[in-house]
């Protein structure tokens, strides 16, 4: 059987005492409606980082993670004929859903019980190829560089995701609490559709890309933007900023947690964080929709992500970084 490179978490840990592994995987075989993607690029996403860590209970021994996949289609299984050898696809998180439960037949499978997940329900793109279920795979265009694309099947979807959770109205005023891979793209977004943007995040180099893609305030964490804001996303994985957002929209508004994972939120105080309606929502995987609703978007609107490209080889460093905050932008693994 051929060999491959890939990356393992075994077993979960610090990320620090290396709980991802180099190893050597078997090419996986495509089942009926699967297709084998040989991997040019993948994402390395703090979804990652909580597997790695045990922060996302482990779905199975040694996955691999990675679930922002470029590549190309370089084997079917039976029954899978949506797309040729040859094609380039992207395989996202959202991997599987039961397709039958309440929530699937109202158009909500991101909340389906029996959803599973690229990099944790299964094996994901920190490999040289990964195996994906035709349906879950999306058509990507080839004028492109992977690592331009690979930032939007996770940090762009989720992103997206949030902003429709948000309830931004047209022109208004947007906080972003966090600035990272997700909350860059979002950015754009939200700016390319009129909104005003308002950045509070650690680190000057994630707040100097905020002044660059012109957000009109750009401050700490904790600092209070100076005009009470429509809506708000928290990006970042800590609970302690939920009570700064709720605080910084005005009444009526909203503010929407994009995380997989949270840290404990503080004893909030009724009238202080949420009395005058203002609403507090999570925001739970994605739908298909959401993607191809996206990458429609991205084909006609000025959004571009910054990335940091990094070898196949780097991989373990690479997510170290998103752990000590010294990431900017999207950090993308060249495999082939």
């Amino acid at each position: 059987m051929d060999q491959m490179q890939a990356w393992a978490v075994d077993p979960p840990g610090p990320i620090d005492d290396g709980p991802l592994r180099r190893v050597r995987r078997t090419v996986p075989e495509p089942g009926a409606g699967e297709v084998l993607v040989k991997v040019e690029a993948c994402g390395i996403c703090r979804t990652d980082l909580h597997l790695a860590e045990g922060d996302l209970t482990p779905k199975r021994p040694g996955v691999v993670p990675g679930h922002q996949v470029v590549g190309a289609v370089v084997g079917r299984g039976t029954a899978a004929g949506r797309f040729a050898v040859g094609d380039r696809v992207g395989i996202a998180w959202l991997r599987g859903t039961c397709g039958v439960c309440e929530f699937c037949r109202r158009g909500s499978e991101n909340l389906c019980p029996r959803s599973t997940y690229t990099g944790w329900d299964a094996d994901g793109g920190f490999a040289e190829y990964a195996v994906v279920p035709q349906d879950y795979a999306y058509a990507l265009p080839t004028d492109r560089l992977a690592a331009e694309l690979v930032p939007f099947l996770c940090a762009g979807i989720i992103g997206y995701r949030a902003l429709l959770r948000a309830n931004l109205p047209p022109g208004g005023r947007l906080g972003i609490y966090g600035f990272g891979s997700s909350a860059h793209l979002t950015a754009q977004l939200a700016a390319a559709q009129g909104a005003e943007l308002y950045v509070m995040t650690r680190g000057e180099r994630n707040r100097a890309l905020a002044r660059e893609l012109g957000a009109v305030f750009v401050g700490e964490t904790a600092e209070r933007p100076p005009v009470g804001l429509d809506s708000a996303i928290v990006f970042a994985p800590a609970g302690d900023v939920v009570p700064f957002a709720l605080e910084a929209v005005r009444a009526g508004g909203t503010v929407a947690v994009a995380g997989i994972h949270l840290s404990d939120v503080p004893v909030l105080n009724y009238e202080r964080h949420l009395f005058h309606e203002r609403d507090l929502r999570s925001v739970t995987s994605n739908t298909r929709r959401d993607g191809e609703e996206l990458f429609r978007l991205v084909a006609r609107l000025p959004v571009a992500a910054h990335t940091t490209v990094v070898s196949f080889d780097a991989v373990d460093r690479a997510l170290a970084d998103v752990a000590h905050g010294r990431a900017i932008g999207s950090l993308v693994a060249t495999v082939t």
